[in-house]
């Protein structure tokens, strides 16, 4: 398993580009995503407009697509009304388009090599990976608690298995590349999924992404080491990092994670802005600039992270700003060598 993710790197020069944002992309392109499936109700009403967000990302150097299921359970779906078979459907359909978005780019790419205009996008010819995301328990309730990873004194390991078990058995099995446990908000849940990838006949590697609200914790208190460590010690986990994390935190939070593992560190900060959870919207002018968050990524990259892009409200602009930083290094590498 970790040579998929390393010869993956290889390929790409040492370090890849993973999207951006998606619900707020999809806001943009019109989509009403006030709803507690937030991003996954898109899947049932309007999948052209996920393709063409993945498809934005992908022409502005994104080398890891992740797909529309980060708030999509079984669960979600059924409580609005969807069948137990209508909502793995719809599981299966978050892949299935991210993967019709890498056809169709690779269609623009072999048409652009031969003589096709490129109008400013990047159509180059290479590997891309589709990670099929996995949100939290917290995300399915749609309160907000992926922020502070507070489920009780109640929730138990086995019931988190449960929930997550069918899920992530569809999503391993739908033609995705790996799976990406998302916004992972405290130790618990992180045991869980690695218990669920070693027991169960998941076919493909994962990474964990925890995300911080201090710096040094995951969003629940609980030990940002001890955390890293669980994904460490699980065979199929192949990289370990942060997402939708205030950019000035990660700095110290890899330095951490490089203390308990030795994997490739994943790294994709939301733009810093606040997101008040009893209003359901994002605090105005609370983030950085696409500027001050591409100018991060060197510092990033020299402490160790591999894969590099963006979580909540960063764009496609964010994305080419570190599609750019990243290929000027690989040049200056190759140069030197």
């Amino acid at each position: 398993m970790s040579s998929f993710i390393a010869d993956f790197l290889h390929q790409a020069g040492g370090t890849a580009v993973i999207d951006g944002g998606l619900a707020t992309e999809l806001e943009r392109h019109g989509a009403d995503l006030n709803d507690p499936l937030w991003s996954a109700k898109c899947l049932h009403s309007s999948p052209h407009l996920i393709r063409e967000v993945h498809l934005d990302y992908l022409e502005n150097g994104a080398d890891i697509i992740i797909t529309a299921s980060y708030q999509a359970t079984i669960q979600g779906f059924k409580a609005k009304g969807f069948s137990n078979e209508e909502s793995e459907a719809l599981l299966r359909r978050s892949v299935e388009i991210a993967c019709e978005a890498r056809d169709v780019y690779y269609e623009r790419c072999a048409a652009f090599s031969s003589g096709g205009g490129a109008d400013g996008r990047i159509l180059k010819q290479r590997t891309i990976l589709i990670a099929a995301s996995v949100g939290s328990y917290g995300a399915y309730l749609a309160d907000g608690s992926e922020y502070s990873g507070d489920y009780g004194d109640a929730m138990t390991l086995e019931t988190l298995k449960d929930f997550h078990r069918r899920r992530v058995q569809i999503l391993a099995g739908s033609g995705a590349d790996l799976l990406a446990f998302e916004t992972v908000p405290n130790k618990l849940e992180a045991q869980a999924y690695a218990e669920l990838l070693e027991e169960g006949d998941i076919k493909i590697p994962a990474w964990f992404s925890f995300n911080s609200k201090d710096g040094i914790n995951v969003v629940s208190g609980d030990s940002l080491l001890e955390c890293g460590s669980i994904a460490e010690s699980c065979n199929k986990v192949v990289a370990v990092g942060i997402n939708c994390t205030p950019p000035r935190f990660i700095h110290g939070l890899i330095v951490l994670l490089k203390k308990v593992t030795t994997k490739p560190i994943v790294i994709y900060p939301n733009s810093g802005e606040t997101y008040d959870a009893d209003v359901k919207e994002w605090v105005q002018n609370t983030g950085v600039t696409d500027e001050d968050f591409v100018s991060y990524v060197n510092k990033w990259c020299e402490l160790g992270a591999s894969l590099v892009g963006g979580c909540c409200r960063t764009t496609p602009a964010t994305i080419r700003g570190i599609y750019r930083i990243l290929s000027s290094n690989q040049s200056s590498t190759f140069a030197t060598k």
